[in-house]
């Protein structure tokens, strides 16, 4: 590592004074660093007051990647946490790609962290290695006799402010491999009493959200969308809406989806699409009611499966299975669900002075708008900047193969001559009544059990509603025709089960639909952790036992299931529940994490039923940031207790029924009296935590009910057969 010119003439120059350090990585992945962002992927930069900025390559929806990419720059450099600042990288798919997926920028799959944990330790060290190199050559000693700690160079009898070597250090080289810290040397990374970065700035109100965003001259746009789904406007009348002060204009929508209406305000906008007369044509919309689509998947799972998803001998496995000395046999529904985020879908373009545009956006997968965009508005990929924003939830909704909201407001733009800014807003209504949705499920399961409740055959069919097919990600997570989103869960099981037959028929779908937080996980989970709850207690044997026999095998993940699932059971004093409380349990791998529950509830199925306290074990590799774990596994529980409890979309001619909260009401803070998260000590490499916390606790929570009270196999519980206190 070698200083291009002296330090000392160096600092006397006018660009010393306002050096930079970038580190960060090129295109191959090769580990560089300069005084320019050029040609490289920056995770930091270091000024010379000492400011370091973190480079946040996902978006922050409230999961906490901004905290912990920082943590893991702070830890490696030696900086205080309070020194590191965060932004949002721009869209560039070439330098800021996710590593899970290609090239291709966008936050997803619980991925943020274990995508980008060796990267960003990695540039933190480096810069430690490169400012302690810069201050032994200046100081004319042995780089190993200095430290970073807090900031402050250290040793060999002197003491600097490491901004004092930013100039020096970034004429440098960056090493190859920088050292890494030692997890005996962690400050932070682990540190339980580390917090977010976000949280003062998201409790005062000065975070600034998608639909902060308030331009100089700008317009809003509202959309008036088919009430069915696959409607087109074929015509409009707007003499009412010219009677609203603020209306501006409304316009159809190259696509035909919907009309632009253009107003001054966001109620002005609102007020002109209710006096807009629109003649919708819908002879290519939906026409099916749920009860229609019910009827169809359950039919499927009844039906021979379109696809064998693991090879096995269906003949042969029904054969293990009719001979069983006991046969379960369950069928089980899923309703379509709405992502329902607390910040509705928005999002502002403006002419840039170059000629092209820049969009506002809360934006999980940059990739795919600035694609979409290039296209609307005929511009090329360099002329597009997407600047991303904090957003408020997302459960998956804002990252659609179509970039939905984002090609919607491009396409609004583009109907204008461009000298205005265009805001974009959807209404929660908009969202719920015709957005993108949980697909609909059926399953099936039949199960084997000899005369000591063993398990000797397991027929699992699925029918679901494609959320990959037809997208561009078909090419990739498509394979011999089965939708890898449908069955994970069952088909990759780390449960001993023999003679274990899987199938898949796809429906035609009813509505959009989309990855909802854990994806094909929020059924599949509920699936085979009552079912193997029902078998362990037909089998007269206790659920964890019964469990932990068939994780027994030596695998890794068969072990780390093992190992949450006793955690939980000790924690939550699994067996010991007083009088009038039942406990249910369940355990589920997902995005690489390993997560059990225990869910204890009061009062019963028909009076009604308390939610007292669910206790949680997570496995989720190194626990970088604690207190984030902890709070994204009391989020993802909530978000699937709350849904399994009441929600559901349904629809009637087409047509969505629920509209807002009143009807499609989310968790209560009263619905559950406690949370108790235990993190598994881990040095494995991290792993999700932002949707492994949602599967297992609705089956818990239905397996809890099943001690007194019914089998819940179809959702909402509310519509059948529990009420709840």
């Amino acid at each position: 590592m070698t200083v291009n010119t002296s330090r000392r003439g160096f600092l006397k120059s006018a660009a010393a004074a306002a050096a930079v350090l970038y580190i960060g990585a090129r295109p191959n992945g090769a580990l560089a660093a300069g005084a320019a962002p050029a040609q490289l992927n920056p995770f930091v930069r270091i000024d010379t007051s000492g400011t370091v900025t973190a480079i946040i390559k996902h978006f922050e929806t409230g999961q906490g990647p901004a905290t912990g990419l920082s943590t893991l720059i702070a830890e490696e450099l030696g900086a205080a946490l309070e020194q590191v600042q965060y932004e949002f990288a721009p869209s560039d798919p070439q330098l800021f790609n996710n590593l899970a997926f290609g090239p291709f920028q966008g936050t997803g799959g619980s991925t943020a962290m274990a995508n980008s944990f060796m990267q960003y330790r990695q540039a933190g060290a480096a810069a430690r290695e490169m400012l302690i190199a810069a201050a032994a050559q200046s100081w004319d000693t042995d780089p190993s006799a200095l430290v970073i700690e807090n900031g402050i160079i250290k040793g060999a009898g002197r003491t600097a402010p490491m901004g004092e070597f930013v100039a020096a250090a970034a004429q440098m080289e960056a090493p190859a491999e920088p050292r890494l810290k030692e997890p005996g040397e962690f400050r932070l990374i682990g540190n339980t009493a580390v917090r977010r970065k976000d949280s003062l700035i998201k409790t005062n109100g000065s975070a600034k959200f998608a639909m902060d965003v308030h331009l100089p001259n700008q317009m809003v746009v509202v959309i008036a969308r088919s009430p069915r789904m696959g409607g087109s406007a074929a015509g409009i009348d707007d003499n009412s809406a010219k009677s609203v002060k603020g209306f501006i204009r409304a316009a159809i929508l190259p696509n035909k989806a919907g009309v632009a209406v253009y107003a001054e305000n966001t109620w002005a906008a609102f007020q002109a699409r209710e006096a807009l007369s629109v003649d919708w044509d819908f002879s290519a919309a939906e026409t099916r009611s749920s009860d229609q689509i019910r009827q169809e998947l359950l039919a499927a799972v009844n039906s021979a499966p379109q696809y064998n998803v693991n090879g096995a001998d269906q003949a042969a496995t029904a054969a293990l299975i009719d001979s069983a000395d006991t046969v379960l046999d369950r069928t089980f529904y899923f309703p379509l669900l709405a992502h329902a985020p607390m910040e509705p879908l928005t999002c502002t373009i403006e002419a840039t002075e170059d000629g092209g545009v820049l969009l506002h956006d809360g934006c999980q997968m940059p990739t795919v708008p600035h694609m979409a965009m290039a296209e609307i508005l005929q511009l090329p990929q360099e002329k597009i900047r997407i600047n991303t924003m904090l957003a408020g939830g997302s459960f998956g909704r804002r990252a659609t193969p179509t970039s939905d909201y984002q090609a919607e407001a491009a396409m609004a733009f583009a109907l204008t001559d461009r000298s205005r800014p265009v805001k974009l807003v959807w209404s929660r209504e908009d969202d719920i009544t015709g957005g993108y949705y949980r697909p609909a499920v059926a399953h099936r399961v039949r199960v084997g059990l000899d005369a000591e409740g063993s398990i000797t055959g397991w027929d699992h069919r699925i029918a679901a509603q494609s959320i990959l097919k037809g997208t561009f990600f078909e090419s990739v997570l498509v394979h011999d025709g089965v939708d890898a989103t449908s069955v994970e869960g069952v088909a990759d099981s780390d449960y001993r089960i023999p003679g274990m037959f899987v199938g898949l028929t796809d429906t035609a779908k009813a509505t959009t639909v989309l990855w909802w937080r854990s994806v094909g996980h929020t059924h599949t989970g509920y699936v085979m952790e009552t079912m193997i709850d029902e078998a362990a207690r037909t089998a007269g044997r206790d659920p964890v036992n019964y469990r932990l026999a068939m994780l027994e095998g030596g695998s890794k993940h068969q072990d780390r299931l093992a190992t949450v699932l006793k955690l939980a059971a000790e924690k939550a004093g699994w067996g010991k529940a007083t009088e009038g409380r039942s406990q249910g349990i369940a355990v589920h791998k997902s995005f690489g994490s390993y997560v059990a529950e225990v869910v204890e509830i009061s009062g019963t199925a028909e009076e009604g039923v308390r939610i007292e306290k669910i206790t949680c074990a997570v496995d989720c590799g190194i626990p970088v940031n604690p207190d984030v774990i902890k709070a994204q596994m009391e989020g993802g529980i909530g978000y699937g207790i709350g849904h399994a409890m009441r929600d559901q979309i349904t629809l009637t001619g087409g047509e969505v029924d629920q509209f807002n909260f009143p009807d499609y009401e989310p968790l209560r803070i009263g619905d559950i009296g406690a949370i108790e998260v235990h993190i598994v000590p881990s040095a494995e490499a991290p792993t999700g935590v932002g949707e492994p916390g949602t599967p297992p606790s609705a089956p818990a929570l239905a397996n809890a009910i099943a001690v007194s009270g019914p089998r819940i196999t179809e959702l909402p519980m509310s519509e059948n057969g529990v009420s709840f206190a």
